[in-house]
């Protein structure tokens, strides 16, 4: 799924938001990527309660939260199922 996010420092940008469903990290796993050139962002990881970090350098506070509300509001179908 693709997220739309306002960047801090730069254009706007569209991202990849991928289900990592191998890692155990965490109860739930997205990777990050840039849409069109595949540069890793680093990974946002759930726990069971639905709380998230960040894992990752490259982005800032303000576009770590636009993805984390991004996948608590348009991934919660793939939790309940």
């Amino acid at each position: 799924m693709n997220a739309w996010i306002k960047r801090k420092n730069g254009p706007d940008e569209v991202i990849k938001v991928i289900q990592d469903i191998k890692c155990t990290d965490a109860s739930l796993v997205y990777n990050l990527f840039t849409a069109f050139d595949d540069i890793s962002l680093g990974r946002i990881l759930f726990d069971q309660d639905g709380y998230w970090i960040y894992d990752g350098e490259q982005l800032a506070v303000i576009e770590q939260e636009q993805l984390g509300k991004f996948i608590v509001h348009n991934m919660e179908v793939l939790w309940s199922s």
